[in-house]
Parts: structure tokens; C-alpha cells; sequence
């Protein structure tokens, strides 16, 4: 499945069309946030929001999306990956404004705009598009546009008529619009007599979507496992950033559930809002991956990267749990002789500054071992390299050794050695 334009469509029209989507999105969150200006920030309870400025900085966010798609399509104006991007943008774009606009009729100024009801009814399955698109076909048709091959078309039909069903089984289906800004208010779009048929059909689909979701990042890895070059490092940037949003959204999923059953103190509260505000900013990460990725900017980087992240992650992981394992053992060895907790405190410390930097080489050898095989096998050929040169005193004798060394290292398609007379 793949967007196609027209023969008679030109570059320049596709772009200029590309820049009147960005444009229309620039006004419809201008209005969005002018009219979140007067809702009053109670009755925003979104995920980590707080108030206007919460919707500020998630609007600018989800905003990346359409952004980056621009970006992509001011290069390649027929990049199916670009108006992905741009249609998360047109879809929560549309949806932020129709909440405030809801909101601002239903509560703020109840009379004053018309058809507030109706409005909050037609938003109410708007997340289904939304999520539908960034996790289904952005990452079915990552990144050239194309489906991996022939056979999984049935899962792109499967993944758009689940989106189409879904969200419009959400709207029409009779009762309470309980993600709307009155929680009370029916669905005036809803009718008792098809209530029965829709009741079925989202039984069906809803939980198809979460299932086409995981179909997807599954043809995903089966495309990385055939892909060489180019293509692989593009797939190793967009895996790096779902990793990195997955593992902070399930972190922070757990602080919130065991906060709520504690029912923990401010503090707590405090920082567990900070830790969903930093995992609706992770959102950030897919698009700027996918922008860097497509666009081929410092592409090969993400080697460095993610080699990066495992060790001083381990590291960092490590040191950390010795660091805590020292002070407790510490003060309980020193409780005898001060009660004071400086002592253990700085004994840990100075322990831990002196393993840094064999613990960060440790872990680096292991990475390199585990994840980067050609790479250790390469600078373990060096070292013994250097070591036998040291005491080889044989001018044809290092020439064979350098070539064999160069071969098994690099493994060029031919070696030659040049000795100057």
C-alpha cells in the first residue's frame, strides 16, 4: 500500500501542497490553544498535563510529527512516510480543537458556539485514527513506503478498516461521552436501534486494533532481519526510539498504578507527574528518528549511539545499585562508632570513582562480545598485532602479518603492501 500522485502532478505542486497541510495545522492549533486559554484547567485532566502549559508543550510535541513530515516532503515530495506524518499531525491537530472547542461550549460558555454536543461526539473515537496511523502504517511502510512484500497487504487492509470501524462505531454508538468535557452528556449522534450492530462491530475491532499494532512491529522486525546497509541503519534508528518510548511509558505506567494504590504522599504524586510529562515528551523521539533516518543526517551514527546507551546505561545501572549497597552495609559497620552517615556516604563514593573506569571497560568489552562481534574481533587481531610486532625484527615477516591482519579485520577484496626501498 503506497500514496500515488497523479503523472501529471509535479514536484513543485506536491510540495506547495505539503506546505498548505503545515499551514492549516500552524491555524488549527492556534485556535486550539487560543480557545484552551479560557477552559478552565480542571477540567484538563490529561496524562501529565498541567493546564494550558501542559497542552502547550504536548501540542509543540505531537506537533514534531508534522514537522518532520514537512521536512521529508520539501526532499522527497512523494514520500509516503512524509504525509503519514503530516495526517498524525491533521488527525490530533483536529481533535485537540474540537475537545476546546466542546469545552468552551459545554462549560465555559455554554449557548455562545453551536453544536458543542455534536462536536464532542465526533471527537470522542478521534485516538483511534491517531494511534491507528503512527502504529500501524508508519511502521508498516517504514521506511521506503512500501510494504516488506506482497503478502502482508492483507494486514494493511485489515489495519485501515479496523481504524475506519473503530472510530466510527465510537462516535455513533448511543450513551454517555465519557472521554468528552461533560461526562454525563448522551451521544446525540447515537441511536438505540443500530446500538445492538455497533455493540458487535466494536467487539470485533476494537481488539483487532491493539493485534494489528503488534502485526506491524512484527513484519517491522522481519523487514530489519532481510535488510542490508542503508535500509538496516534507517530501521536500527526508528527500533531505538520505539525502544526508548516503550520502556518510559511502561516505567511510568507502573509508578502510576503503584502510586494510586498507595495512595503515596504530594511528593511522590510530584514526581510521578514528572515522569509522565517525560514520557509524552519521548513522543519526540519517532519522528526526529525518522527524519534523521530518511533523511540520511549522520545516518551511521546510531552504531555509536546505541553502543553508547548499553554500556553507560549498565554502567550507570551498576554503579548505582553498589553505590546504595555500600552506604547500607557502611552505616550499619559504622553505626558502633558515630551515628553519623558522612563517613559511609563518602566511602561509597570514592568506591565507586574508582570502579568507573574498569567497570566501563568491562562493560564495553561485553557489548562489543555480544553486539558488536566484528568489531572486538577486529581490535583483538590489533592488539595481537601489536604485541607480536614489538618483537619482530623481520621486514617480510610484518608484511605478512599486516596483510593477514588487514584481511581478517577489514576484509577488503584485495591487499597490497608497498615497501619503500
Amino acid at each position: 500500500m503506497q500514496i500515488k500522485f497523479r503523472p501529471a502532478a509535479s514536484d513543485a505542486g506536491v510540495r506547495r501542497l505539503a506546505w498548505a497541510v503545515w499551514w492549516f495545522l500552524v491555524a488549527v492549533l492556534a485556535a486550539g490553544l487560543l480557545l484552551s486559554f479560557f477552559v478552565d484547567p480542571a477540567t484538563a485532566g490529561s496524562w501529565g498535563g498541567g493546564g494550558t502549559a501542559g497542552d502547550v508543550v504536548f501540542a509543540l510535541t505531537v506537533m514534531t510529527f508534522p514537522f518532520v513530515g514537512l521536512l521529508i516532503l520539501r526532499r522527497q515530495p512523494r514520500n509516503t512516510i512524509g504525509w503519514l506524518l503530516m495526517a498524525v499531525g491533521l488527525v490530533w491537530g483536529l481533535g485537540a480543537l474540537a475537545d476546546n472547542y466542546a469545552t468552551y461550549g459545554l462549560l465555559v460558555r455554554p449557548g455562545s458556539v453551536p453544536g458543542p454536543a455534536v462536536v464532542a461526539a465526533l471527537n470522542e473515537g478521534s485516538w483511534a485514527p491517531w494511534i491507528g496511523l503512527m502504529g500501524t502504517f508508519l511502521i508498516l511502510l517504514y521506511p521506503d513506503g512500501h510494504l516488506p512484500s506482497p503478502r502482508w497487504r492483507p494486514l494493511a487492509w485489515l489495519s485501515g478498516a479496523t481504524i475506519v470501524v473503530v472510530t466510527l462505531t465510537i462516535t455513533f454508538l448511543p450513551g454517555r461521552l465519557e472521554d468528552g468535557p461533560v461526562p454525563t452528556l448522551m451521544n446525540p449522534l447515537g441511536s438505540r436501534a443500530t446500538a445492538p450492530v455497533l455493540y458487535v462491530l466494536l467487539g470485533i475491532f476494537l481488539p483487532l486494533l491493539p493485534l494489528c499494532i503488534v502485526a506491524c512491529a512484527v513484519a517491522l522486525v522481519r523487514r530489519f532481519r532481510r535488510s542490508r546497509g542503508v535500509v538496516r541503519q534507517q530501521l536500527k534508528w526508528l527500533a531505538t526510539a520505539g525502544a526508548v518510548v516503550a520502556l518510559l511509558y511502561l516505567l511510568t505506567m507502573a509508578m502510576t498504578l503503584i502510586t494510586e494504590a498507595r495512595a503515596s504522599s504530594g511528593n511522590a504524586a510530584g514526581w510521578v507527574t514528572i515522569l509522565q510529562a517525560v514520557a509524552t515528551l519521548s513522543f519526540v523521539l519517532l519522528p526526529l528518528a525518522i527524519g534523521i533516518a530518511i533523511l540520511r543526517h549522520r545516518l551511521y551514527d546510531i552504531d555509536v549511539v546505541v553502543n553508547r546507551a548499553l554500556v553507560y546505561g549498565s554502567l550507570t545501572a551498576t554503579l548505582a545499585g553498589v553505590y546504595l549497597a555500600l552506604v547500607l552495609l557502611l552505616q550499619q559497620v559504622l553505626s558502633p562508632l558515630t551515628a553519623e552517615s558522612d563517613l559511609a556516604v563518602a566511602g561509597s563514593t570514592l568506591t565507586v570513582a574508582a570502579l568507573f573506569r574498569p567497570a566501563r571497560a568491562r562493560f564495553q568489552s561485553l557489548v562489543d562480545r555480544r553486539f558488536y562481534r566484528s568489531r572486538y574481533d577486529a581490535a583483538r587481531t590489533l592488539a595481537a598485532f601489536a604485541g607480536r610486532l614489538r618483537h619482530e625484527l623481520d621486514v617480510q615477516a610484518v608484511g605478512g602479518d599486516l596483510r593477514a591482519v588487514v584481511s581478517e579485520s577489514v576484509q577488503p577484496a584485495h591487499v597490497s603492501l608497498w615497501l619503500r626501498p
